[in-house]
């Protein structure tokens, strides 16, 4: 009888320990998921300063009347696709994660065109709302860039703690699935072209 109690007691124990480990991980992985949500917000907000601004410069480069039409569509057809992919911070897949990247970059893309376009125009650089929002929008692709980085360090912590043995057998028990990252962008590990020839 008292070997009985003994193991009853020891099981009891080991179900108590099993049982604050089981929701001692689920706690804290629920915690870094939200963690690494939150910065996505920040990665999407500072998209969202970046496209506001753009309106307002567009507005401002279409003022000068002689400015390269084509180029100007360019980056309002960019804004325009890079506004229409979101992705739910519930959702972050790999799959969409790329598609928002494409869009993004190509936005970028499209923005930079339009600054070296620019350059021929010596009345548009003079203007002081361009200049404003030139200096705006180079420090909101820093934001961006800054954003970008803790949402990763953020999925980093998160994708450790859910992949690491023993947590790894929980975190199938509980569905925390491995969140996507910010990858860079295609062709960016390899440095521009640069001409200074200048006749």
């Amino acid at each position: 009888m008292k070997k009985g109690l003994i193991v009853l007691i020891i099981v009891a124990v080991l179900g108590v320990a099993l049982y604050q480990w089981a929701v001692g991980f689920n706690n804290t992985a629920v915690e870094y998921e939200a963690d690494a949500k939150t910065a996505w917000s920040n990665v999407e907000s500072a998209y969202q300063r970046r496209n506001d601004l753009i309106g307002n410069l567009v507005k401002t480069v279409q003022g000068a009347a002689d400015f390269e039409r084509g180029t100007l569509t360019d980056v309002i057809e960019a804004r325009a696709k890079a506004t229409a992919t979101n992705i739910d911070a519930g959702n972050l897949t790999p799959e969409k994660m790329a598609a928002f990247q494409e869009a993004q970059s190509g936005l970028t893309g499209a923005l930079s065109k339009l600054m070296v376009v620019v350059e021929r125009y010596p009345d548009l650089k003079a203007n002081q709302n361009f200049l404003e929002l030139q200096s705006q929008l180079e420090g909101t692709e820093n934001r961006i860039n800054v954003e970008r980085n803790r949402y990763n360090e953020k999925v980093n912590i998160y994708d450790i703690h859910t992949t690491k043995f023993p947590g790894k057998l929980l975190a199938g028990v509980f569905g925390f699935d491995e969140m996507a990252r910010y990858n860079a962008d295609a062709g960016s590990e390899n440095a521009p072209d640069v001409d200074f020839d200048f006749n």
